[in-house]
């Protein structure tokens, strides 16, 4: 049974950090690619960054900069650190793991930016 956990999310002030962990469970996703989508009030989902099995990322142009992925094989965890933080960053923050079975995602976690 797989389950994709979120936390770290939270009200925090423009130009603050937070820091949202995704921790896996229940198979090995040391292979796989590990992303963060996100989602705000009255708009769709929306891709915010990925990173590889080997370590290699992408972020989308919103957040280029300003948030960080990265991934512990070992924890089955993946990470964003995100810097700078804007009122249009408030969404809930999904993690997402595709595997070649199925895509896996996370209930979210709810990052709220006040100016």
């Amino acid at each position: 049974q797989v389950e994709l956990v979120e936390s770290g999310g939270g009200l925090v002030q423009a130009g603050g950090s937070l820091r949202l962990s995704c921790a896996a469970s229940g198979s090995d996703f040391s292979i796989n690619p590990m992303a963060w989508y996100r989602q705000a009030p009255g708009k769709q989902r929306e891709w915010v960054a990925r990173i590889t099995s080997g370590g290699s990322t992408n972020y989308a142009d919103s957040v280029k900069g300003r948030f960080t992925i990265s991934r512990d094989n070992a924890k089955n965890t993946v990470y964003l650190q995100m810097n700078s933080l804007k009122p249009e960053d408030t969404a809930v923050y999904y993690c997402n793991i595709a595997t070649e079975a199925w895509d896996y995602w996370g209930q979210g976690t709810q990052v709220t930016v006040s100016s």
